[in-house]
């Protein structure tokens, strides 16, 4: 057995029962696939971007432990915000306890929250603006297009951002996915920020909106790389939250299997869930995995985890484990 560090010992020890045991087989079984040759998809919702996940993602991605990512279009962003950023950021630990009247005047100082952390409006959005924005002109310009991740990629890779770095870059994940050019399925991206600016632009006739390749275009592309992929093993789901960032790039497989009528396309060959939404009827996010082999997503033997709890707490203690650290 290869050699763990400290966490990942205390993990072993420790984490024995209910949701911390399934953290540790989830854990195990994702360190399985990898040693078996498969490749990992990781999806993120919610704010773990903001969590500052890259803390411990970027160094996954450098050790080629993920190979693809969905996310929301405010993960995609978020992480760039707090790159250049990071100092102008505001703790709230009592955001329980604030009124509506104080959360306006948190909007006045462009302050906005999520959860216990507010982001800086001028410093973050706008810091960033200008320079997106001459990369969307450059390809309107020139009738190109690309995808939300790739315009992001672009202006990462320009350098333009670097007098601004207020963290260690290394602990930026999407930073390391854009040197890597790892692969990023954005659906929904529209709904963030940057996607809510690039609609002003187009409202002005500053831009065109067909310059940004579209979400069926994310899917027939995310298609095509899950038919490459899987030739000769098999893509692992690991799924952090609920929502579009995992809902979108799951179905791929249905819809090869059946609107394709591709009958040999391979299952997803590990499911992990965690999410703090309990088991429900009707929720798609508190669904067990094992709904998802009637949809065709997952099979009778694929190795499946569900952890109900905080993800903020639970994947970077996996990803330790899987670090090794």
């Amino acid at each position: 057995m290869k050699h763990k560090g400290s966490i990942s010992n205390f993990l072993i020890e420790h984490f024995k029962h209910f949701n911390a045991a399934a953290l540790v087989d989830a854990a195990q079984g994702f360190e399985a696939q990898l040693e078996s040759g498969n490749k990992m998809m990781i999806t993120l919702a919610g704010a773990m971007s903001t969590a500052e996940i890259g803390k411990s993602l970027a160094e996954m991605i450098r050790q080629d432990k993920v190979h693809i990512i969905s996310c929301t279009g405010a993960n995609l962003e978020e992480d760039i915000m707090n790159l250049v950023a990071h100092s102008c950021y505001k703790r709230v630990p009592n955001y329980r306890d604030l009124t509506p009247c104080q959360e306006r005047d948190l909007l006045e100082l462009g302050l906005n929250r999520v959860t216990d952390t507010c982001i800086p409006e001028e410093e973050a959005f706008r810091r960033l603006q200008e320079h997106i924005f001459a990369i969307w002109k450059k390809a309107d310009q020139n009738n190109k297009r690309f995808f939300p991740h790739e315009f992001m990629y672009e202006m990462l890779l320009s350098g333009v951002l670097e007098p601004y770095f207020e963290i260690d870059p290394k602990v930026s994940w999407m930073l390391e996915a854009a040197k890597k050019k790892l692969p990023i399925v954005v659906p929904g991206w529209e709904d963030s920020t940057m996607g809510n600016i690039f609609a002003s632009y187009c409202m002005k006739g500053d831009l065109k909106p067909n310059i940004m390749k579209s979400g069926i275009e994310y899917m027939t592309w995310l298609a095509d790389w899950y038919i490459e992929n899987t030739e000769e093993n098999g893509i692992g789901f690991f799924q952090i939250g609920g929502g579009i960032a995992g809902d979108f790039p799951i179905c791929v497989v249905p819809m090869l299997y059946q609107d394709l009528e591709k009958i040999d396309t391979p299952f997803w060959s590990y499911f992990c869930q965690i999410s703090d939404s309990t088991t429900s009827y009707g929720s798609y996010s508190g669904a067990v995995p094992n709904e998802k082999i009637t949809w065709g997503k997952i099979d009778v033997d694929t190795p499946k985890f569900i952890i109900e709890s905080d993800a903020t707490i639970v994947v970077p203690l996996i990803f330790a484990y899987l670090l090794d650290w």
